[in-house]
């Protein structure tokens, strides 16, 4: 099953979406110009994982020494602090406990999508579509003639 969560440019970088699939719900978080999805459901004791807080790793030379390194790529169970791995689901805490389960992520345009729209496969004919947009608070659709593609009748059809 693929999920749309959102236009690119609605999700900027460091924000997060919860996304249900059925009864599944999916953590989808953007780390930078990266994405990560991981099931919203903690191995440890099923809290709400993806509402935790998001931290990067942590690299030490020596006892005393830390630096937090690069950008976010853990995210914390807000029940019991339990961490994980965005990119594997491989969790840091509790030997032999399994991973949370992750999900590839994409962003495709809207005309790379070979996919059915609602299950539907398209048809012969094409509907005549307008641009619409904004002018500064007014809504505009222009209905002036577009020049005709070869191969299409007026309309859009084939």
């Amino acid at each position: 099953m693929r999920i749309v969560v959102a236009r690119l440019d609605e999700f900027p970088p460091g924000e997060r979406k919860l996304v249900q699939a059925g009864r599944r719900s999916i953590g989808v978080f953007r780390i930078g110009d990266r994405f990560y999805a991981l099931n919203n459901y903690c191995p440890h004791q099923g809290g709400p994982l993806c509402v935790g807080r998001t931290k990067p790793w942590v690299q030490s030379s020596g006892p005393g020494e830390y630096q937090m390194a690069g950008e976010e790529a853990l995210v914390a169970c807000p029940w019991h602090g339990w961490e994980y791995d965005l990119e594997t689901g491989q969790s840091f805490l509790g030997p032999g406990e399994p991973p949370v389960r992750t999900y590839d992520v994409s962003v495709e345009s809207a005309e790379s999508s070979a996919e059915p729209k609602g299950g539907r496969m398209p048809g012969p004919y094409v509907a005549e579509t307008f641009p619409v947009h904004v002018e500064d608070a007014y809504v505009v659709v222009d209905t002036s003639p577009r020049p005709v593609k070869p191969g299409t009748a007026p309309g859009g059809e084939k």
